[in-house]
């Protein structure tokens, strides 16, 4: 089923309603009642007619009722602490002077440097202990491994 458009009004013409009209240019006009034909003949402007789609459409009428309004959501920043240190902290940072963070930095990277062979010296040890009484108990496991297993 082949639905047309009224040149004047932009109403929908059903099969078997309305007229044609074929100007001399060979332009083809479809209306859907002889009220649109004779307005369109006497030149009218469907945009100042109240009852025609251009009409509506120009003053937006009928349109909040199709789809209203979409909102849009704004993001709002937040300024967040991160975990181990507040907002307030970060933002005593921020406003330190260079010097001062760059004094603090080499601080805390000595710290952690320090810390690090401390750990490194603790394992050394633990594991000089571990293996001063451990070589015998391997060697214990070993002779046993060899002949199936240790007997409890």
């Amino acid at each position: 089923m082949k639905v047309e458009i009224c040149s004047f009004s932009n109403k929908k013409i059903y099969p078997g309603h309305g007229k044609l009209f074929v100007r001399g240019d060979s332009k083809v006009f479809r209306f859907i009642s002889s009220k649109s034909e004779s307005l369109f003949h006497q030149r009218k402007n469907p945009r100042k007619i109240a009852w025609t789609v251009l009409y509506r459409r120009m003053h937006k009428k009928g349109v909040s009722e199709e789809a209203a309004k979409r909102r849009t959501r704004r993001t709002v920043k937040h300024q967040r602490g991160v975990v181990g240190a507040s907002i307030q902290d970060i933002q005593s940072r921020r406003n330190q002077k260079p010097e001062v963070r760059a004094t603090q930095r080499k601080e805390d990277l000595a710290q952690r440097k320090a810390a690090k062979k401390e750990r490194k010296a603790e394992r050394k040890a633990n594991k000089a202990s571990l293996q001063s009484t451990g070589s015998q108990i391997s060697r214990q496991q070993a002779k046993g491994g060899a002949r199936g297993g240790l007997k409890a």
